[in-house]
């Protein structure tokens, strides 16, 4: 996505377009002040903002019909991203469209297009029978009876629904709720899905269901995921694509595998020694292969068992075919292998703040 392009006129947008943003950027002014009267006082008087950029002109493009992560640890813009793209919250600059609409100029037009499911938030009314939630979403949207009837149908089947319809949302399990709450969310048959831990809380049986039901809407009927969620299963299972946002920015956009060659710089070398080694020459066996390795920038040599060593590199530093060079002639090596991390444990690592960004980029 390139920005010569120009400005893009309200309503203007690519046919396989989903989503457009151009340097999308969202800044909070939060009031500093001391406690007590005294503050209140000094900050009438004098008052003094803090300012935060929760989304830091990022660039997105989402083709119609994908399904795409959106991921990032606590605190790192996906939720504002979300806000903005649905049209709760208005840009402090950049530019943003959802099917060709500004979102938070034309919201009505722009919830026509779009549906929403926040994981701890329910749009079914509380004391309403599911079946009347439902029918006053349908209403609302103004679904036409044919339809409605064609998708409640679908949706019953599908997420059996049929043993709920008539129990008002208060009385609803947390599992029950989210399957009710996903077919609310596509009874208007939106082109775009937005999922927001769509499975916290839920045991696995519902989880599987849900994300069935997600795949299905996205391959079959051509519906765009754009899902947020720290369920590492959830983003394998439904998205192609992944996102990744710290501190406000994008640091990483494309596929799974992309995403191993580009973060997964750590390996681990696993060596089985012999069994035939006598047990002295085992236990120097770390000894001498930290020996070996010495001059070179290894991560770390372990001896998890007296037949096993692990050496743990950074690809990008020094090659396995040096290491195993300098090991075979010192260890009593029956066999190996090299191990790279997985896209799930990349993205552990980013929400447990331990992945090197800044280095990787």
């Amino acid at each position: 996505m390139t920005h010569e392009r120009g400005h893009l006129q309200d309503g203007e947008c690519c046919m396989a377009s989903a989503i457009e943003a151009r340097q999308l950027t969202k800044r909070f002014r939060t009031p500093v002040r001391a406690p007590g009267l005294a503050g209140a006082v000094a900050h009438l008087m004098r008052p003094r903002y803090r300012e935060t950029v929760a989304v830091d002109a990022i660039d997105l493009g989402i083709a119609a019909g994908e399904s795409v992560a959106y991921v990032g640890p606590n605190g790192a813009g996906k939720s504002t991203t979300l806000k903005m793209l649905t049209g709760v919250l208005v840009p402090t600059s950049g530019e943003v469209r959802v099917r060709g609409i500004v979102p938070h100029r034309r919201r009505q037009e722009n919830a026509r297009n779009i549906g929403v499911v926040f994981g701890q938030r329910t749009q079914l009314w509380w004391d309403l029978p599911v079946r009347e939630s439902l029918r006053l979403l349908g209403d609302i949207y103004e679904v036409p009876g044919d339809l409605f009837a064609r998708n409640l149908r679908e949706f019953v089947e599908l997420l059996d629904l049929g043993p709920l319809l008539a129990t008002p949302a208060r009385q609803l399990s947390l599992g029950q709720r989210m399957r009710c709450d996903l077919a609310a969310s596509l009874l208007h048959a939106p082109a775009i899905l937005f999922l927001d831990e769509p499975t916290i809380g839920l045991d696995v049986a519902v989880k599987a269901r849900i994300r069935q039901f997600v795949r299905r809407a996205n391959r079959e009927r051509g519906v765009t995921i754009v899902l947020t969620s720290h369920d590492l299963g959830d983003i394998e299972d439904l998205c192609d694509r992944i996102v990744m946002i710290d501190r406000g920015r994008i640091v990483f956009d494309g596929p799974f595998a992309a995403l191993r060659d580009r973060f997964g710089r750590e390996r681990t070398l696993r060596l089985v020694l012999s069994e035939a080694t006598p047990a002295a020459a085992l236990g120097a066996a770390r000894e001498r292969a930290r020996a070996a390795l010495r001059d070179l920038p290894t991560l770390g040599v372990e001896q998890p068992e007296p037949h096993r060593l692990t050496v743990r590199f950074d690809a990008t530093l020094v090659g396995a075919g040096a290491l195993v060079a300098r090991l075979l002639p010192v260890l009593p090596v029956h066999d190996l292998r090299i191990e790279e991390p997985s896209a799930e444990a990349i993205i552990r690592r980013l929400y447990e703040g331990t992945l090197q960004l800044e280095e990787a980029r």
